[in-house]
């Protein structure tokens, strides 16, 4: 096929792509929610499948994301496709304010208080705790984390899940519209003239 990519991209770089996009972000969400859109699927299983991605985008659990995603959508019988979209909420640029705000609402359901949490202090005390893979750091971090990524989880899932269905639901029926347009030009229906009519 002419301008076919010589070098199918592997999995790694598909992956880094969908974190870190070739291009502008404005453009790659115009891709993602393209993407969405002309999934098939109904409308609910899309955007509860997206939802799913979105949720799990507040645990954690990085490098899990996907597999969190594609087990709450096999539970909630969403669209495994939309689930992995749905990941693309956590990115390099949403990370810092995910992880601060679900500490923060971590810390004060624990201990009734939320101390002041800069996104990017938060971030970079919890990437550092990875890379160096020090438990005795990174531990006292993600118990909060965990316990404030259910209710952001479920606020975030929520309200993804309103505007994916009702975008979808618009695009399938615009598109129904069309096609049922389209099909009528190029397959008129049959004139019937009286003299074929079997009751006359």
């Amino acid at each position: 096929m002419l301008f076919r990519r010589r070098n199918r991209p592997t999995h790694v770089e598909r992956l880094r792509v969908a974190v870190w996009p070739r291009h502008s972000w404005a453009r790659s969400t115009r891709y993602f929610g393209k993407r969405v859109l002309r999934l098939t699927a109904t409308p609910h299983a899309i955007a509860i499948g997206f939802a799913a991605g979105a949720f799990s985008s507040c645990t954690p659990l990085i490098g899990f994301h996907f597999l969190t995603a594609f087990a709450l959508a096999w539970v909630l019988r969403g669209n495994m496709i939309a689930a992995a979209l749905g990941t693309s909420i956590g990115n390099p640029l949403t990370f810092p304010f995910i992880w601060a705000f679900t500490y923060k609402i971590g810390q004060w359901v624990l201990y009734g208080q939320a101390p002041d949490a800069d996104p990017h202090a938060v971030h970079a005390q919890f990437q550092s705790s990875l890379f160096a893979k020090s438990l005795d750091s990174l531990l006292p971090m993600v118990k909060p984390m965990f316990i404030g990524a259910v209710p952001m989880g479920l606020v975030l899932g929520t309200v993804s899940y309103f505007i994916v269905y009702k975008s979808v639901e618009v695009y399938q029926r615009r598109r129904k519209v069309t096609l049922d347009a389209r099909n009528k030009r190029l397959f008129p229906p049959p004139n019937r003239s009286f003299d074929d009519d079997p009751g006359s």
